[in-house]
């Protein structure tokens, strides 16, 4: 799966539209704790979290994740939509909660083998 396709078939927002998203999606992970995303998320992972502040671009940035989702409606500050401009990090918004999000990204197959 592609994460043009999250787009096509999920109730997202792209805000990066200058973003490639034609990167290979190879799971998911979800956290609000950046260090805990640092640690554990891969390169190639959806990421989902509430954090909008621009050190989710910055993390984003520096572990490869093929997408942010940042759920339940949660503001996404304008320095991070800058910060990830400059590092081609595709950001997604969604109404949905991390909850649902998450389920849905499941039941499109996105961390089944």
């Amino acid at each position: 799966m592609k994460v043009k396709d999250i787009m096509a078939a999920l109730p997202v927002k792209l805000l990066t539209p200058e973003a490639a998203l034609d990167g290979e999606i190879a799971g998911g992970y979800a956290s609000d704790l950046l260090s805990n995303v640092m640690g554990q998320a891969q390169p190639g992972m959806v990421w989902v979290t509430m954090q909008g502040h621009q050190n989710v671009a910055a993390v984003a940035s520096l572990i490869g994740v093929a997408a942010v989702i940042v759920a339940g409606d949660s503001p996404v500050a304008e320095d991070t939509l800058s910060k990830a401009a400059l590092n081609e990090v595709v950001i997604f918004s969604t109404e949905l909660s991390a909850f649902e999000i998450i389920g849905r990204l499941y039941e499109l197959g996105v961390g089944k083998e």
